[in-house]
């Protein structure tokens, strides 16, 4: 007995021991010891302003600071001497922006963690490619004529041409004109989109965009003290109204018969129109640009466009509003509470604002439909505050016209204390299957709305939307509420410059790098 006793604590010991044994490794393994630097993980590159690139990666523990190497090749062969090195990063400088890279060029890039008293990391690599150089300077518009037009970029800079399309139009650039950043090219045509390339041999160091003014040779020039409404009346159809700058002061709903366009001649110094409502007669289009469009003064208290006729034979020209300014006007923006089948409807480019909504929506269909929908690169804020729904379109459209189909696109615009109340719809579209809707690339901020709580609202693509002070968007508890349930949605703060004054400028940079909200304001 005395001997079994004896062996069982023997036992006991040897495990005890064994036990004591492996805490030891354990402890030793908790705080293991390495002679080597750990390798950065996540190593992230991202394009800041064309010819910088943005660095991140996840922090390493026993790293004191890191090593940043750039090559000139996109290959990841890192032989011979770097193009760029960037030594004694700490983690804190993250996310670290370097500048001085070629425009359309693609690199290499690698980093190491730098350890005290132990041997650096092995190097972990990315590839990046820059976007082509942008040294041109934002077009000034009151440097744009018909014929011609003013480029700048950043004095000194060199360049050897300006390539501008279309037309394959040639300006080769002078020493002066490199001294001041300054060219003039002309050979051009009016009321002409160019895109213009500012060359260095090959190397693309610029690109812009802009339009020349209208041809008022071609068109119908008009001043404020001509009598606007009477010279809409006397159309024959497909008339260009050139308005010089002033203010026309209307203050009446005015019947348009005929397609036509009115268009403001100098978009640097847009012309006023006060209190004009535009009703559009059957199968009429309209195109409306560079004008701003103040409902002040207007008795009736209309939308800007009411769609005035029935029509279940003939279908509606094209609608086109672009690059104006629409303010203060009581019923909403645009209203089809008639059977009208219309081409097409595109807002572009638009600022408008203070658009009341008292006794109907901002975008309003109740018995037609368009084809195609596109409102992209808008600005619109303070409107349909509390009172409205923003985008309506009911099931009429449907009815009436039950072989058409209205493709809707909602893509790049920034939209400010609209619909403000958690009862209201940015997408109250009853139209089921036949108007899908791609809503991508916009930022909603600070408004309370929702998207709907109609099962026949279909939403085809919810992409890259940013939610700013807007949280029903993405989390609604409205019964039937349709989120944004993306893995590409954000709710980043834009930054904007005086939201209280109309300036939308966003600071935030992955918003700008992405694409998202109104382009003016990127």
């Amino acid at each position: 007995m005395t001997t079994k006793n004896i062996f069982i604590a023997s036992v006991f010991m040897l495990t005890a021991i064994g036990f004591s044994s492996c805490k030891d490794e354990l402890a030793e393994i908790k705080t293991l010891n390495v002679d080597r630097a750990f390798s950065p993980t996540d190593l992230k590159t991202a394009i800041i302003n064309k010819t910088s690139v943005r660095l991140t990666w996840d922090k390493v523990r026993n790293a004191e600071t890191y090593t940043v190497e750039f090559f000139a090749n996109g290959d990841m062969d890192f032989s011979g001497s770097p193009f760029k090195v960037v030594e004694g990063v700490k983690f804190g400088d993250l996310p670290l922006t370097v500048r001085g890279f070629a425009g359309a060029t693609s690199y290499s890039v690698r980093v190491k963690a730098i350890g005290e008293g132990i041997e650096d990391s092995k190097y972990v690599s990315a590839t990046f490619s820059t976007d082509p150089e942008q040294i041109f300077l934002p077009v000034n518009q009151s440097k744009i004529e018909t014929k011609s037009a003013v480029l700048n970029w950043t004095p000194g800079e060199n360049a050897t041409k300006i390539v501008l399309a279309p037309g394959d139009i040639e300006h080769l650039v002078t020493a002066d004109e490199i001294a001041a950043g300054e060219a003039t090219v002309t050979g051009l045509s009016g009321e002409t989109f160019y895109t213009a390339k500012l060359m260095e041999g090959d190397n693309i160091r610029g690109t812009t965009t802009f339009t020349t003014l209208l041809d008022l040779s071609t068109a119908i020039q008009v001043s404020p003290s001509d009598n606007l409404v009477s010279l809409i009346a006397g159309a024959s159809g497909g008339e260009t109204f050139a308005l010089l700058p002033g203010t026309y002061n209307i203050n009446a709903d005015v019947a348009i018969t005929k397609s036509i366009s009115i268009k403001g001649y100098k978009p640097s110094d847009k012309p006023i129109i006060n209190g004009m409502v535009f009703r559009l007669k059957s199968t009429v289009g309209l195109k409306l640009q560079d004008l701003i469009l103040d409902g002040t003064g207007n008795t009736s208290n209309n939308q800007t466009v009411v769609y005035d006729e029935d029509d279940l034979v003939n279908v509606y020209a094209p609608f086109i509003m672009q690059d104006c300014e629409v303010k203060n006007y009581v019923k909403g923006l645009y209203y089809v509470n008639k059977k009208a089948l219309i081409e097409s409807t595109t807002f572009k480019g638009n600022i408008i604002h203070d658009i009341v909504c008292d006794g109907g929506d901002f975008i309003d269909y109740r018995a037609g439909l368009s084809k195609t929908f596109l409102f992209e690169n808008n600005t619109v804020y303070n409107s349909a505050n509390t009172a409205r729904d923003f985008f309506r379109m009911d099931s009429g459209g449907a009815t009436n016209f039950p072989a058409a189909t209205s493709n809707i696109t909602i893509t790049a615009n920034t939209l400010f204390n609209v619909s403000n109340s958690n009862s209201k719809r940015i997408l109250y579209i009853r139209l089921g299957k036949s108007a899908p809707i791609t809503f991508t690339k916009n930022i909603l901020a600070n408004t309370d709305a929702y998207y709907t709580n109609q099962s026949s609202t279909e939403i085809n693509a919810f992409e890259n939307n940013n939610y700013f002070n807007a949280p029903n968007f993405t989390a609604s508890d409205v019964k039937d509420a349709k989120n944004d349930a993306s893995t590409s949605k954000t709710a980043l703060d834009p930054g904007f410059l005086s939201p209280t004054t109309g300036v939308f400028t966003i600071s935030n940079l992955t918003l700008i790098n992405n694409g998202i909200g109104a382009a003016r304001w990127r």
